[in-house]
């Protein structure tokens, strides 16, 4: 049975390891980029599954990337969860009016990022419930 594939897109090597580690474990095949241009190029020609999408990143954010890929028919059908520090909840409306279908908050645990993912892959939306979940502080 041929796995499903997760672009992982992060700016830190150390964050895009960790979830990497995480998503594999989940059962899936990982790709990565480093910033929004590989982003584009790599959902483009791999067409994965999901992409797990940090949204500060070089050249182009990752809402940028989000509404780009959801812009045109050989990507629009990709699952895109929103992954970052963004915590208010404006951002995560924001994400979703671009077209993200999930929406998580750092830090994360490995076990609720799969969870999401195949949330995601099973048609379910996940946001601003979804980001409840960390810490629950105040972060100002």
């Amino acid at each position: 049975m041929p796995s499903r594939t997760v672009l992982v897109v992060d700016d830190s090597p150390t964050t895009q390891r960790i979830i990497r580690v995480a998503v594999e474990s989940g059962g899936y095949r990982v790709l990565s980029a480093s910033d929004g241009d590989e982003a584009i190029e790599v959902a483009t020609r791999e067409i994965p599954d999901l992409i797990v999408l940090d949204i500060i990143l070089p050249k182009k954010n990752g809402f940028q990337v989000c509404r780009h890929l959801k812009a045109f028919p050989d990507t629009c059908g990709i699952k895109v969860v929103l992954l970052s520090s963004k915590n208010h909840e404006m951002d995560i409306l924001w994400g979703k009016r671009q077209g993200a279908d999930g929406y998580l908050t750092k830090p994360f645990d490995a076990e609720q990022l799969v969870a999401c993912i195949d949330a995601v892959l099973r048609g379910e939306s996940i946001g601003a419930d979804a980001t409840t979940n960390a810490s629950g502080s105040n972060h100002e």
